[in-house]
């Protein structure tokens, strides 16, 4: 399981590999390359002037090469709206199979707050 989100982590503490940005995103995710990744959690803002878009071109790039990554599903839980729904928009576009998750208690800040 991997998430790319700049504050928030899994509630439940579940075993995951975590990036807070990204381009950790994106190096991350090469280590997925040749392997089966069951969950892949996605936010939209990752801080500042980063966004997800240079880890959501790496899955564009490898689905057009047709070799997608093997992703059993990909959870947006962004809490922009508009860039949940695009976001999610373009990796379906590529056959992913993709859920929008905002808003979802599994993901929280890691002092607590919602």
């Amino acid at each position: 399981m991997v998430l790319v989100d700049d504050l928030r982590s899994f509630v439940d503490g579940r075993s995951a590999e975590v990036a807070r940005t990204s381009a950790a995103g994106v190096e991350l995710l090469g280590r997925y390359r040749d392997r089966r990744l069951d969950e892949l959690w996605l936010d939209h803002d990752l801080g500042g002037d980063d966004a997800i878009w240079p880890v959501v071109e790496v899955l564009e790039r490898a689905a057009f090469d047709e070799r997608p990554f093997d992703v059993g599903v990909i959870n947006v839980h962004s809490a922009n709206p508009a860039g949940a729904a695009k976001t999610a928009l373009v990796l379906r576009h590529w056959g992913y199979r993709v859920r929008i998750a905002s808003g979802s208690t599994e993901v929280g800040y890691l002092d607590g707050t919602a």
